[in-house]
């Protein structure tokens, strides 16, 4: 005797359908758009609110920039030329001579040398250039400055520069391998000669992009010139822009100053970009 078929009942109820979670990746989309929508909305609120008519008469004055441009790359782009690689020279040679006393075994020079580092690269580079002026003051032999404004702006930078080359050089050198002296020193050289010969090169070589940002910040740093009661002869850029724009009452000139440092600094940072990926590469 077969028994009944049993029909299965509806079972229980089913409850409310899990709200899905978002996968990582879905997440990030949806971080994304935000901030694209954001920044969207920003630039919209900022071409509502500017007044644009009046920021292309107080810096876009075609007329005021064409008899500007030549001046700004006559006498203004030669002295900010020549106050950077003047004061980058300096900085370089006693940067390296502090890098090389911070190693030193004497005691003496390495304290020598950690007081300099820490005093110019804890005191602004404005008051640095304060105290160039006022060295006469101290100074009766500061009276007559070897090569006058050119001297102390370059001198300026120079002191202020060594302070973080120095610290570059340390690294560099610290980063060429021991196994390079220990070679060196077997073959019959004296330590100064394998310094000078075969590690200082290696260090260089492997520190050049910090130092071309260096040259960089010594570029725009050439605008501190001015503390020093620059003339119309030794000018720069910055003070350039500056004195045509309070004379023309339009910041069209400090505009045009602004793009020149620009036209300078942007091809060497994208140099110190190349460099840091060309080292990376090779390591």
């Amino acid at each position: 005797m077969t028994s009944p078929t049993t029909v299965a009942g509806p079972g229980p109820a089913q409850g409310p359908a899990r709200r899905t979670k978002l996968s990582p990746r879905q997440r990030r989309r949806v971080a994304l758009c935000a901030q694209y929508a954001v920044f969207v909305l920003v630039l919209v609120l900022v071409a509502t609110v500017a007044d644009w008519h009046a920021i292309a008469q107080n810096f876009f004055q075609i007329d005021v920039a064409k008899a500007t441009i030549p001046e700004v790359f006559g006498i203004a782009l030669k002295n900010t030329v020549i106050f950077t690689l003047s004061g980058y020279v300096i900085g370089f040679l006693l940067g390296m001579v502090l890098a090389l006393m911070r190693l030193s075994s004497v005691l003496p020079y390495r304290w020598i040398s950690l007081v300099y580092i820490e005093i110019f690269r804890g005191i602004p580079a404005l008051l640095i250039f304060a105290f160039i002026l006022f060295l006469p003051a101290a100074f009766p032999g500061f009276q007559n400055f070897p090569g006058g404004t050119y001297g102390q702006v370059a001198l300026g930078l120079g002191l202020v520069s060594a302070a973080y080359m120095a610290e570059t050089f340390r690294a560099g050198i610290q980063a060429v391998p021991k196994g390079q002296m220990e070679a060196a020193r077997t073959l019959g050289m004296s330590y100064t000669r394998a310094m000078i010969s075969i590690v200082i090169p290696q260090a260089v070589r492997l520190v050049i992009p910090p130092l071309t940002n260096e040259l960089v910040l010594l570029f725009k740093d050439s605008s501190l010139a001015f503390i020093l009661g620059v003339t119309s002869a030794t000018t720069e850029l910055t003070k350039f822009g500056s004195d045509l724009s309070t004379a023309n009452a339009n910041g069209t000139p400090l505009l045009v100053a602004g793009a020149t440092y620009l036209i300078i600094t942007v091809p060497l940072g994208i140099l110190v970009r190349r460099l840091e990926a060309r080292q990376a590469k090779a390591r």
